[in-house]
This record gives C-alpha cells, sequence and structure tokens, in this order.
C-alpha cells in the first residue's frame, strides 16, 4: 500500500491540479456520480467507489461537511481528506468555520471528538489509573513511557494532580516500540498485582521481576496511540479529546482543563 502511494503521490504532482503537500498520503477518486445528489447518497457512492490504482480503498466514514459540495473522507486507518461531490478533486488540509469570534477548526474538532470516542472504549481494566482520594472534577489519558525522562516529571506530579481534583489514566506508549526495554517494563507493569504500585517503581527507574508474559495490552495500546496522532511521550488527552504533547506544568493543566476558578 505504500508503494502505491508513492506513485499516485507523485503523478498528482506532474499534474499540478492538487493543493499544496500534506503529511497525509494522497488518495484518488474514482467513479461517476451525479451532480446533483442528496449528501447522504453522495456519501454513500464516494464510500464504496474510492481507489487507488484500480484497487479499492478501506472507507471508514464519508459526511457531508459545512461548505456546500465538501464531503470529508476517512479511512479505516486514520488517515483523512476531503472530496468534491463528483469525486474529481480532493484536498488535504483542515477545514475552518470562519466566525464572529474567530476561525474556528472543524476537522480538529473532529480528530478531538474521534480520540474520546476511542478511549471510551478502553476499559478501566486496560489502564493504570492514579485517581486520588476524592472524586475527580476531571480525567486526562497519558500515554507513557517509563524511559522517558518528562514522563517521570509528570508521574512526580501526579500527587498534586490527584489533590487538585484531576485523575491520571494511563496507557502504554514505549516510544522504541514493542522490542525494547521499555516496552517490556511496560508490559511488566501490567501484569503486576498492583500497577499503580509497579508503576510508580518503574518511574523511579527500578527493575520489576514480574513476568512480562501475561494477556496484556501494551501492545494493542501503543497502536491505539499511533493511530490517535501520538508521536512522542507523555502525550496528554484532556477528556474533550484534545491532545496536548509534552510535559505540561499542574497549575496550566488545571487551566486547561477550565478548573482554575474552582
Amino acid at each position: 500500500m505504500p508503494i502505491i502511494i508513492r506513485e499516485v503521490e507523485e503523478t498528482m504532482h506532474q499534474r499540478m491540479s492538487l493543493v499544496a503537500k500534506s503529511c497525509v498520503p494522497w488518495l484518488a477518486l474514482a467513479g461517476l456520480l451525479p451532480a446533483v445528489a442528496s449528501a447522504d447518497a453522495v456519501s454513500e457512492r464516494l464510500a464504496e467507489s474510492l481507489q487507488v490504482n484500480g484497487q479499492s480503498m478501506p472507507v471508514e466514514q464519508v459526511s457531508a461537511t459545512p461548505m456546500d459540495g465538501l464531503y470529508h473522507v476517512r479511512l479505516e486507518n486514520g488517515e483523512s481528506f476531503y472530496s468534491n461531490a463528483d469525486g474529481s478533486h480532493f484536498l488535504i488540509g483542515d477545514l475552518y468555520q470562519n466566525t464572529d469570534n474567530g476561525l474556528v477548526n472543524l476537522t480538529e474538532q473532529g480528530r478531538n471528538q474521534e480520540r474520546a470516542d476511542a478511549l471510551a472504549a478502553v476499559p478501566d481494566s486496560e489502564r493504570v489509573i492514579f485517581r486520588g482520594m476524592k472524586s475527580p472534577k476531571a480525567t486526562i489519558v497519558v500515554f507513557t513511557d517509563p524511559s522517558c525522562p518528562y514522563c517521570v516529571r509528570l508521574h512526580e506530579a501526579i500527587p498534586e494532580l490527584n489533590e487538585r481534583d484531576i485523575a491520571v489514566h494511563y496507557m502504554a506508549f514505549p516510544r522504541a516500540g514493542m522490542g525494547s526495554n521499555a516496552a517490556t517494563s511496560l508490559e511488566r507493569v501490567w501484569c503486576s498485582e498492583n500497577r499503580s504500585e509497579a508503576m510508580n517503581q518503574v518511574k523511579q527507574g527500578q527493575e520489576l521481576t514480574t513476568t512480562a508474559s501475561c494477556d496484556n495490552p501494551v501492545a494493542d495500546q501503543f497502536e491505539l496511540g499511533k493511530l490517535l496522532g501520538v508521536q512522542g511521550t507523555p502525550a496528554i488527552v484532556l477528556p474533550n479529546g484534545q491532545l496536548v504533547p509534552g510535559f505540561v506544568p499542574p497549575d496550566r493543566l488545571v487551566g486547561m482543563l477550565g478548573l482554575e476558578d474552582e
């Protein structure tokens, strides 16, 4: 599939018929659609006719946008782009709404909702949770790697976050891949009887003696993180699905969660 996409990208550049390059692969749409059709009909036809070099593409969803004649296409691998109604033109990038209060990134809003929905499907039993003594006012999900210095720094801030009614739910993201020492450490954390204590230990540089061969979700969470746009650690996902890369001090995080006035 990457070879096919590269061929399409080169062809499109030669024709000079597309907008500026993006990190998302270019795709071609095949098939003629009625110029005048309902949004639902167009969405259905686009989902059925999307091809690259004669090969069908794995479309997950096609939906209309607030812009007349423009449709959002999302693939099963998480990539997305926009198409016109007849499939003759498409573009990669973010769609903004120009409001009286400024520009609103509609594409990013969609990404946030997708992240929130995907994480909501992960049960608490597959997370390492630090919630504090009181019922939290907000919960953040953090993709973490025990070999990451800034992950350690964020972990040291957990008592303060819990004290300020913010729960922290950890998910695994070994930056160097599943064959790394960090992946093994994370698997041992998830295989421990007391995961939170095991996470404390690995964040302090201690080596766990638990087995790493139990049935655990580390590999699945690593793939999920990549699908949701995680590129490094720590990666913080706010309740609304917004992805915040890197370490964030507690005071700033409280403000981002809208808790500073409570």
